[in-house]
């Protein structure tokens, strides 16, 4: 009986995450993008802003990328994590509850730790499944091309696999960037929403409650996201495209944000922050809230 209690739950999570994945990507994804191409534009600012493939900022990638792509370039990249939201959300929260009951230290309830740890532990787990999708959606994202000159994501994974394999230079590059990043996001995220939403009281207004949770799941994001921004611009760098072909620059998490930091400062390991931010904030409200109410409705339906 307690494994068909586990598995129903799985399954419930597998929907409810889904749900909350799929829905969060289709109207966050054109902010990923920006602050991909953001974090990929190596170098220091030159002043040349007639130049379509170097950016000042978010809204001047915006409009270069309209200009110069299409309104269809905000949605490159997208296959990849569709494809990798379901098992990547069911993942996520499921072994969130279960590194929840490894980390209660002899506690009766979980404390602010537990939430932390376990959200660690989750964006690990999470981290290395999902990286193989995150290597072609760099790809993809990176890639400058127009309608039909764009390759497919299948194209483009073949084309990886083809070339590098899939270790640590293929479909697998960069995956201890994609943990620290992860890790790091969930840890923040989970940490702070389940031990600020144990102390704000619920409302009994629906509305009213909803708000609460967009609240507490909007900063939990933010959050996140101003942590782990280091460990992203790194991740961008090893994955996405090298500033001289045939010569790898960036590899190794440390060994990168060491780089970028010597050669443009401190403030470039913060490139991409806003878009980011615009993103997981309210991304990580949608997730939150789309989960919670997606789990509710299945437990209701299909649960005991």
């Amino acid at each position: 009986m307690e494994i068909k209690k586990i598995l129903k739950e799985a399954g419930i999570q597998i929907g409810a995450g889904g749900s909350a994945g799929f829905v969060e990507v289709c109207i966050m994804h054109p902010l990923d993008l920006i602050k991909t191409r953001l974090q990929i534009q190596s170098g220091k600012p030159t002043g040349k802003v007639s130049d379509p493939n170097r950016y000042s900022g978010i809204f001047d990638c915006i409009r270069k990328m309209y200009k110069y792509e299409g309104l269809t370039s905000f949605w490159k990249g997208i296959i990849p994590p569709i494809l990798a939201e379901t098992p990547k959300r069911a993942v996520k929260f499921f072994t969130f509850e279960q590194y929840k009951k490894l980390f209660l230290f002899d506690s009766p309830t979980p404390t602010p730790l537990t939430f932390s740890l376990a959200g660690l532990g989750a964006g690990t787990t999470e981290a290395i499944l999902v990286n193989p999708f995150e290597v072609v959606k760099v790809t993809l994202q990176a890639n400058r091309a127009t309608g039909k000159e764009l390759p497919s994501t299948w194209a483009v994974t073949r084309a990886i696999v083809k070339e590098h394999g899939l270790g640590f230079k293929g479909l697998n590059k960069g995956v201890t960037a994609t943990i620290a990043r992860n890790g790091v996001f969930n840890m923040v995220y989970f940490g702070f929403y389940h031990s600020v939403k144990g102390y704000l009281p619920e409302y009994e207004d629906p509305v009213w409650e909803f708000c609460r949770k967009v609240g507490i799941g909007f900063v939990s994001g933010t959050l996140g996201s101003c942590a782990n921004i280091p460990f992203d611009v790194a991740k961008s760098r090893i994955q996405g495209p090298q500033p001289v072909q045939g010569q790898i620059k960036y590899r190794g998490t440390l060994r990168s944000m060491g780089i970028v930091y010597r050669e443009e400062g401190f403030r470039a390991l913060y490139k991409g922050l806003l878009p980011k931010v615009l993103r997981l904030g309210p991304g990580g409200a949608i997730m939150l809230v789309v989960y919670d109410y997606a789990h509710h409705y299945l437990t209701t339906k299909f649960g005991d």
